[in-house]
């Protein structure tokens, strides 16, 4: 495949899974947005909020104290002592207002870093939550740049957006009381620029906000890939695919980059028209302040007032254009993070869920239908039984429905049609935490997380012993080779085991299951990447930690069922054939086909 044609494939991969949303700016989703501040209402916001009220009350009383007292009367009257107390208080306003924004920034960085790691914890606990339909559709990179990135552009929004955008409001408000108490006639005239700039920057919001979208899905894309290219990088060399994944990352980099160039540059458009409404208002104030004070209308003192207020009106101003772009970084990324908690599982426990501490491990399918799409089925009128403590062995070719199988068991997904049932009682009236605690699953492709082997045991039980552990390793014959590490059950693994041999991490994987005392073991192609040296130890142990649990084995390697109490052959979707190996044998249909194709390989 060239390089053009992988970028469209990968391009149609990554527009499906993760879309701009089209949504209204509503102060309804930042509400909700700001709704994680509420636990820190009586204790950090109060504070915050009051140094606020602090510094504000100080930014506006210093003009008027230099303008109307220190010019108007201490120096137009030579009055020094009255000029030594002005600069005593106004020095200790400055010094009130170094304190209490130091305190504002210390409590709102704390109160911020709080409701980082709130919103944080929440999004991972819901996605935890969610079903494997949920995981289906989106890409693990997509999921990272929602649970990271996303949430950390929110971080200048809680941390000084928010209070940034009270102490702006409060002093335009103070400013403007303030300047049309001194002069009605100077503050009309000043003023008349605010519509024109109102009505300009009022037609950047859609596409600022539009901009800040398209940022967020070019970063889900990069960060897609770049976790798609680091896992799969030993496939990549593989096929010496090296210089179309390069070629592929800067065509995406590229369109990362060009969508913070164009958002960047609509912001920067705020700023410059600031600029020019100060000019244009400090063009009034000279021309038309000096008017009135050669009139006598206004003193020197009132006209330095304004130009110090005038100065200042400009910069809350301005900030207000940045907490307004803050504002739709946030809404940006809230309604990426909001789109994943308004996300409900597909797999649901009933309020009045049975609960069923102890299973006996009857599983019954009764006319079973399935699809993953809705268009084509993977299961088909599918019914079989599987008593307690014997096992069924799932056989078929790729795509006949084993796995799906074994996912309706664990209630991964639910049925479309029929019923799957434990001990008789309908799969969907039981507790999910009941019923996934009595089954386990060993997987052809066995995930081993960063840390011990003891820990990755241990995965399934925590309050397990080091001894349990142990025992269970012993029983599968992983002991072995555990014990001749280094630092033995103690030795780190890297993430997803990569210095250990598939068949060591499939043993490793064997005692995490067997550890959790399981009801139900659904073996899902568990000994595909396992010697024949290792599958003898594993089978060995089989034999006695199947005894009284019941199992569901699903393998291509048909020498592994040989003892199965039953075995179902299945072809797209449907039940071929049930038997013994034994009896199917003896049937000579498709399974004795199957059988004696891999023996004449072998």
């Amino acid at each position: 495949m060239d390089g053009t044609k992988k970028q469209t494939v990968m391009k149609r991969f990554y527009y499906t899974s993760d879309e701009i949303i089209e949504k209204p700016f509503n102060w309804g989703q930042m509400w909700r947005l700001l709704s994680y501040v509420k636990p820190y209402r009586k204790h950090l916001l109060p504070l915050s909020f009051l140094t606020v009220f602090i510094g504000t009350a100080v930014r506006l009383l210093v003009p008027v104290l230099i303008g109307v007292y220190v010019l108007d009367k201490a120096i137009t009257d030579r009055n020094t002592g009255l000029l030594v107390q002005l600069i005593f208080v106004i020095s200790g306003l400055y010094v009130l207002n170094y304190a209490a924004n130091t305190l504002r920034i210390r409590w709102m960085n704390r109160l911020g870093q709080h409701v980082i790691y709130d919103l944080r914890k929440h999004l991972f606990t819901h996605v935890q939550r969610l079903s494997h339909r949920f995981f289906d559709q989106r890409s693990a990179g997509s999921i990272l740049v929602r649970i990271m990135n996303d949430i950390n552009s929110l971080q200048d929004l809680f941390t000084s957006g928010v209070i940034n955008l009270l102490t702006d409001l409060l002093l335009l408000l103070g400013i403007f009381v303030i300047l049309f108490t001194l002069s009605p006639q100077l503050t009309a005239a000043i003023m008349i620029t605010l519509p024109i700039m109102f009505f300009i920057s009022t037609s950047l919001r859609k596409r600022i906000r539009r901009s800040w979208q398209t940022v967020r899905l070019k970063q889900s894309k990069l960060n897609s890939h770049l976790n798609e290219s680091i896992q799969g990088i030993r496939v990549t060399q593989a096929f010496t695919q090296e210089n179309e994944n390069m070629a592929y990352f800067d065509g995406i980099n590229q369109e990362n980059y060009r969508s913070w160039q164009e958002a960047t540059k609509k912001n920067a458009i705020f700023r410059p028209l600031v600029d020019l409404t100060n000019a244009a208002g400090t063009a009034v104030l000279i021309w038309y302040g000096a008017a009135l004070m050669m009139n006598g209308v206004i003193t020197i003192g009132v006209f330095v007032s304004f130009a110090f207020y005038l100065g200042m009106f400009w910069e809350p101003i301005s900030r207000l254009g940045q907490v307004y772009n803050q504002l739709l970084i946030g809404m940006a990324s809230s309604e990426r993070i909001f789109e994943f908690l308004d996300e409900k599982p597909n797999v649901k426990e009933k309020q009045n869920a049975v609960r069923l501490p102890r299973i006996k491990g009857d599983i019954q399918f009764h006319h079973v239908e399935f699809s993953y799409d809705q268009k084509r089925k993977a299961l088909s009128d599918v019914s079989f039984a599987v008593p307690a403590g014997t096992t069924l062995a799932l056989v078929g070719h790729t795509g006949s429905g084993k796995t799906t199988i074994a996912n309706l068991i664990s209630r991964f997904y639910d049925a479309t049609g029929g019923t799957v049932a434990i001990d008789g009682i309908p799969i969907a009236d039981l507790s999910l935490s009941d019923l996934r605690a009595k089954i386990s699953i060993v997987l052809q492709d066995t995930f081993i997380f960063s840390g011990t082997i003891m820990e990755n045991i241990r995965f399934g039980r925590p309050e397990a012993s080091d001894q349990e552990v142990i025992e269970a390793a012993k029983a599968v014959g992983a002991d072995e080779f555990i014990s001749n590490l280094a630092n033995g059950y103690n030795t780190e693994v890297e993430e997803r085991g990569n210095v250990l041999s598939a068949g060591q991490r499939q043993l490793i994987s064997f005692a995490r299951a067997l550890l959790c005392d399981p009801s139900i073991l659904i073996l899902d192609e568990a000994t595909a990447s396992i010697d024949t040296e290792t599958e003898v130890k594993i089978q060995h142990a089989l034999r006695t930690l199947l005894k009284d649990r019941t199992a569901v084995m699903i393998a291509h390697r048909l020498s592994t069922i040989r003892d199965a109490d039953r075995i179902i052959v299945l072809d797209h979707g449907k039940k071929i054939e049930e038997g013994n190996h034994a009896e199917l044998m003896k049937h000579n249909g498709i399974y004795a086909g199957l059988v004696k194709a891999q023996y004449s390989i072998s």
